[in-house]
């Protein structure tokens, strides 16, 4: 009888051993991804307080329409796709909002990552036409030797059209510029303290060179992940057809990536002095497959910080997408080697 009862508590154990590691009997909460939590969308531009558009104006829209359009759809699919993550608007209305007042949203929040909308634009191109011809007399020699002489001069009509320019591009903050985004990020200090932050870093002076050492390793890493997430954006919408112009950095005049202590892109969606970019830009079917091409990128971005954490990371994660060649060996070589010049 004891040795039945104790076979059969055995075999409970064993029952209930199994189900409580079995992965299907898992936490749901504990099985999503836990690397990216929140993220900020910025609407490029808005109305200002006369009423006045603020932004590129094409033949019939204005950049800031399009922005809050694109930025509502991009919304919508993040909370349909991703209920996960945490979205937050730094202008959720038509209204203007100051440039500080987002990067402020932005890092108030602890945003994990920041998607800036913005609509492009170009210079007229400007030609020439031959009209005519002028006849034009002048005179040459003096006194007794100086002569009628007649010339025809060719005439030209100078005139613009729009810039044939079109396709997308993805800024994000110039690597050269990384000592201006550790001041910013230093700043921000108080923003900067993640949930856990003593647990992994201890009491930490923001003054102190400890932590100015942590900032630079933090901006670091915000531009590898900038770089990233702005090629698979990149790579989205050359699948669907878009013109590629490639990942870009910029070093003065974006202050929403420089001030932002997250990894921050800005999307230029397309060019809207381009009249059939603006239409595209303007039609809900653009508008959903330019927000369904960044939360693609998002995904691929998702799943490549993840598996920069696992611990048996080789760094051989090769995708066959333009992060591991274009961005990563390119770009940040390139940084590299400035760094140990700077060093010698």
């Amino acid at each position: 009888m004891i040795k039945r009862t104790f076979l059969v508590f055995l075999f409970l154990s064993i029952c209930i051993s199994f189900f409580s590691f079995s992965p299907s009997s898992g936490n749901k909460a504990d099985r999503k991804q836990k690397v990216v939590k929140t993220i900020i969308v910025d609407a490029g531009h808005g109305i200002m307080e006369n009423g006045g558009h603020n932004g590129a104006k094409g033949s019939y829209s204005h950049e800031d329409e399009i922005c809050l359009a694109v930025s509502k759809e991009l919304v919508k699919k993040f909370k349909a796709e991703m209920p996960e993550i945490r979205i937050v608007e730094s202008r959720p209305t038509e209204k203007l909002v100051s440039l500080h007042r987002r990067a402020e949203i932005a890092n108030e929040n602890k945003g994990d990552l920041f998607i800036c909308i913005h609509v492009n634009a170009a210079v007229p191109t400007r030609r020439s036409e031959l009209i005519g011809h002028k006849t034009v007399t002048s005179y040459v020699g003096k006194g007794k030797k100086k002569k009628k002489v007649t010339r025809s001069v060719p005439q030209y009509r100078t005139y613009t059209v729009p810039n044939p320019a079109k396709g997308t591009e993805t800024y994000i903050w110039g690597s050269h510029k990384n000592e201006d985004k550790e001041l910013a990020m230093r700043e921000n200090a108080p923003m900067l303290q993640e949930d856990n932050f003593k647990n992994n870093y201890g009491d930490i002076d923001p003054n102190s060179p400890e932590f100015i050492a942590l900032s630079l390793l933090k901006t670091k890493q915000y531009f590898k992940r900038s770089t990233t997430i702005a090629g698979f954006v990149q790579d989205e919408f050359a699948k669907v057809g878009r013109v590629d112009r490639d990942v870009r950095q910029r070093g003065v005049g974006i202050w929403v990536l420089q001030a932002t202590a997250m990894p921050s892109i800005l999307v230029e969606t397309g060019y809207i002095t381009n009249r059939s970019e603006e239409d595209y830009l303007n039609s809900k079917e653009g508008q959903q497959e330019l927000a369904g091409c960044i939360i693609r990128a998002v995904n691929s971005y998702i799943a490549w910080l993840e598996k920069q954490q696992q611990p048996t990371e080789t760094g051989n994660n090769s995708t066959g997408n333009r992060h591991d060649t274009r961005s990563v060996s390119a770009m940040l070589n390139a940084v590299e080697q400035k760094e140990k010049k700077a060093f010698r």
